[in-house]
């Protein structure tokens, strides 16, 4: 009897540790609503309905409704692989960017900095619970990318890769939103700010890439053997690139070998997708940080 009391005090200990109220409470908001079964419901239909509209046109397309040809089921995951993306990055900052500036309209803020949650519990609760709902949407859609995964030409490896993919993605934006939702105290102005950064990380940084890449081109047209790889930089921030170059390896060494020679390539060091995390990561923590920073009001001295 000891021990059973022991153990049921330790797991006690650790769920408290591991969901904290801030979190509790979040968690009981977001999941037991009707908006969170209806929001899963129709983000379902709504990747289903393009899944099988892709699988209808590349039969149709084929000329041979009988059969489905497997090279087929490595254009349908990259479609569908992409479209998961862009809507992660329609929903994800809209979850994120209201959580602190929401709390702060509703006059509740104030109370909640009295609690003996710390700053860092507060933001990293939050982040959490935002992306918790986003999380379970996305392993929801495993069953569809199943269908597709069945008929072959996808590994093992880059489902899970592209998987943990869209968390990391998830939690980039979501700091990104946190922060601005912390910062500039107004709900609507950190959504606008939010997927502003948003929009300049998966579009900006393309058009950035190809204007330099342009300039570059235009200064090689004399030269022979003129490197100009480390355009390919500005591509690791790019959020598409990176998961194209999960899906095709080849394409870190393209990117990072233009302009050498077939004789003067190189292996490259690090993967695109790779720098991409790393540069994001750093953002990412930068990010909270800040929030963590300036969530609690200070005097001025």
């Amino acid at each position: 009897m000891k021990n059973t009391a022991a153990e049921g005090r330790g797991l006690s200990q650790l769920r408290s540790w591991l969901i904290n109220p801030v979190l509790n409470k979040e968690f009981t908001l977001r999941m037991r609503t009707p908006r969170s079964m209806w929001t899963l419901f129709f983000y379902l239909l709504a990747l289903g309905f393009i899944m099988f509209s892709a699988i209808y046109l590349t039969q149709s397309l084929g000329g041979n409704s009988r059969s489905f040809n497997p090279e087929n089921s490595k254009v349908l995951f990259y479609f569908l692989a992409f479209a998961q993306l862009g809507l992660i990055a329609f929903m994800a900052p809209g979850l994120t960017a209201g959580v602190i500036s929401g709390e702060r309209e509703k006059q509740t803020l104030n109370l909640l900095l009295t609690t003996q949650q710390s700053s860092s519990t507060i933001i990293l609760s939050k982040l959490v619970s935002s992306l918790s709902f986003m999380i379970v949407i996305v392993l929801s859609t495993i069953p569809i990318y199943s269908m597709v995964f069945l008929y072959g030409g996808i590994s093992p490896k880059q489902l899970v890769l592209v998987f943990l993919f869209y968390v990391y993605i998830m939690f980039v934006l979501g700091s990104f939103g946190i922060m601005f939702s912390t910062l500039l105290k107004r709900t609507m102005i950190s959504v606008i700010a939010t997927y502003g950064v948003g929009l300049f990380i998966f579009v900006g940084t393309a058009i950035l890439f190809y204007v330099v890449m342009g300039v570059m081109q235009q200064m090689s047209y004399n030269s022979t053997n003129f490197s100009y790889g480390w355009i390919g930089h500005i591509l690791a921030w790019n959020p598409i690139a990176a998961l194209y170059s999960i899906l095709e390896p080849s394409l870190t060494t393209e990117i990072y070998q233009m302009g050498y020679s077939s004789s003067g390539q190189k292996k490259p060091a690090i993967q695109l997708w790779q720098e991409f995390m790393l540069i994001y990561a750093v953002l990412a923590a930068l990010a909270l940080w800040l929030s963590i920073r300036k969530l609690r009001p200070r005097l001025k001295k």
